[in-house]
């Protein structure tokens, strides 16, 4: 299991290199992990979407 700091530093690399696209091929990896039967990676993958989603703040209307 990642730590807070390799998730972090994880979801912060993603959203430089992709934009705000991260946190939707974040998702298609858990996903694929359930597909595969990995729950602990598709746990994983979820963390990194939740820590995106903090980085990137609150919706503006």
């Amino acid at each position: 299991m990642m730590s807070e700091v390799q998730v972090h530093t994880l979801a912060r690399q993603m959203l430089e290199q992709h934009g705000f696209a991260a946190i939707a091929k974040a998702a298609e990896q858990a996903q694929a992990c359930e597909g595969r039967g990995d729950a602990e990676e598709a746990r994983e993958w979820r963390h990194i979407v939740d820590a995106m989603k903090i980085m990137r703040g609150p919706h503006q209307s």
